[in-house]
C-alpha cells in the first residue's frame, strides 16, 4: 500500500492507495462516530454498495444509505438537498461521518454536505473513478454547479481520509478511464516534464489498465496534488496551476450542458487549447503543442472543442468562470512543459485559439 499525506491548515489526512483497499474501509471510521451516512449513486450502489455496507457494518455503527441520481447534470442544489433531507429525517447528529462512495460528483456533493450540515461533520472520500482518485477527492474542494457556472457554490473542506482501491477501476467504462487520464497528464504539464514523458511512454499500458502503471500514476498524481494543496489550500496563488485547461474545459461543460462531455474530456481538450494559447503568449514550442495534442488523442479524449455558438459565447462562458477577476478571464499557461504562468490574454489572441481548435 502507498500512503500519501495531505497537510493543510484545514486538516491533515492520509490518502491510502492499494488493491483491495475497500476491505479496510472500516479503519477510516473514527471510534466516536455515531452513524455513517453512505452517499452514493445507483450505478455504484449496484456494483459495490452491498459489499461496502457489510464492511462498514463491522464498525457497529448505524448506517444510513443515501442514493443520489447519477451524473454531472444532477450536481445541483436540489440534489444536495436530498442529502440533507435524508440526514435530518434520520436525525443524524454532529458525530455522524459521511462516506462519499463514487466519482467526482458524489465526492463534491457529499463533501459540501459535510461542510455545512450542523456547521460541519467529518467525511471520508472513497473515489471510484480514475479522475476522482487522482484529482477531485484530494484537496478539499467541494461544490455544486449553478446554471450560470460550474462549481460556483461550495466550500473548502478537507476529508479525514481518502481511501483509493485501484481494483474498482476495472468497473469503469473506457470513456471514464480516458477522462481520468486527462487529469493525470495535466500534472506532468504543470509540474514535471519527466512525468509527462513517462505518460507518453506508458499511455498504451495505462489505457489497457495495467495495474502497476495505474498505481504509479495515481500515487504520483496524488503526491503532486498533495504538495500543491499543502502550499495553498484555498487557491490564493499556487493552487491555481491545477486549473490548466479548465478555463476552456469549464466553458465546454457549461455551454454543452452539464453531462454531455465528461469533465476529463473537457479538460483534455482544454489542455490542447491552453498549449496553443501558451505558444502565442509565451513561445511554448510548437513541437510541444503537438505532443500535448497527440497525448490527449492517445488517451482517448477529444482534441477539438465544440463551436458553442461562436467566439462571443465562448468568451461569455469563460468570463463567468469562478477564476475570472473583475470580468477578466484568467488562464494558466506554460512557457515550457513543467512550468506555468497565470495571466490574462488579449481577446483577439484567445479568439484565434478558439477558432483554430473548434469545429
Amino acid at each position: 500500500m502507498h500512503t500519501v499525506t495531505v497537510a493543510t491548515p484545514g486538516g491533515k489526512y492520509p490518502i491510502h492507495i492499494a488493491s483491495g483497499r475497500l476491505n479496510a474501509l472500516a479503519e477510516s471510521i473514527p471510534s466516536d462516530a455515531t452513524t455513517i451516512a453512505l452517499v452514493t449513486n445507483p450505478v455504484i450502489q449496484g456494483l459495490m454498495g452491498e459489499q461496502v455496507t457489510k464492511i462498514l457494518a463491522a464498525t457497529g455503527k448505524r448506517i444510513v444509505p443515501i442514493v443520489l441520481p447519477d451524473g454531472e447534470a444532477h450536481k445541483s442544489w436540489e440534489t444536495l438537498n436530498l442529502i440533507f433531507d435524508a440526514m435530518l429525517g434520520a436525525q443524524l447528529d454532529r458525530r455522524t461521518v459521511i462516506v462519499a462512495l463514487g466519482g467526482g460528483v458524489i465526492g463534491d456533493m457529499a463533501g459540501f454536505a459535510a461542510a455545512v450540515y450542523m456547521r460541519g461533520v467529518r467525511f471520508v472520500q472513497v473515489p471510484t473513478t480514475l479522475l476522482s482518485q487522482v484529482d477531485s477527492s484530494v484537496g478539499g474542494k467541494t461544490a455544486v454547479n449553478h446554471p450560470l457556472g460550474k462549481n460556483m457554490i461550495g466550500a473548502f473542506y478537507q476529508p479525514i481520509a481518502v481511501e483509493i482501491d485501484t481494483d474498482v477501476l476495472n468497473t469503469l467504462p473506457d470513456r471514464e478511464m480516458s477522462a481520468g487520464l486527462a487529469e493525470v497528464i495535466k500534472y506532468g504539464l504543470i509540474l514535471d516534464a519527466e512525468f509527462f514523458a513517462w505518460c507518453e511512454k506508458n499511455v498504451a499500458g495505462l489505457r489497457a489498465r495495467d495495474p502497476v502503471l495505474l498505481a504509479e500514476a495515481i500515487r504520483r498524481s496524488c503526491e503532486y496534488k498533495a504538495w500543491v494543496v499543502s502550499k495553498d489550500e484555498r487557491e490564493t496563488g499556487l493552487r491555481a496551476i491545477l486549473n490548466l485547461g479548465h478555463t476552456f474545459g469549464h466553458a465546454i461543460e457549461a455551454g454543452m450542458g452539464y453531462g454531455q462531455w465528461l469533465h476529463g474530456e473537457a479538460v483534455g481538450c482544454g489542455l490542447v487549447m491552453a498549449a496553443d494559447l501558451s505558444a502565442e503568449m509565451f513561445g511554448f514550442p510548437a513541437a510541444d503543442v503537438e505532443r500535448v495534442r497527440a497525448l490527449v488523442a492517445a488517451i482517448g479524449c477529444p482534441t477539438r472543442g465544440p463551436r458553442l455558438g461562436g467566439v462571443e459565447e465562448w468568451m461569455r462562458l469563460m468570463r463567468g468562470d469562478k477564476k475570472a477577476e473583475a470580468g477578466e478571464i484568467s488562464f494558466i499557461m506554460m512557457p515550457q512543459i513543467g512550468e506555468t504562468i497565470r495571466r490574462g490574454a488579449p481577446a483577439e489572441t484567445v479568439a484565434r485559439v478558439i477558432l483554430r481548435n473548434t469545429d
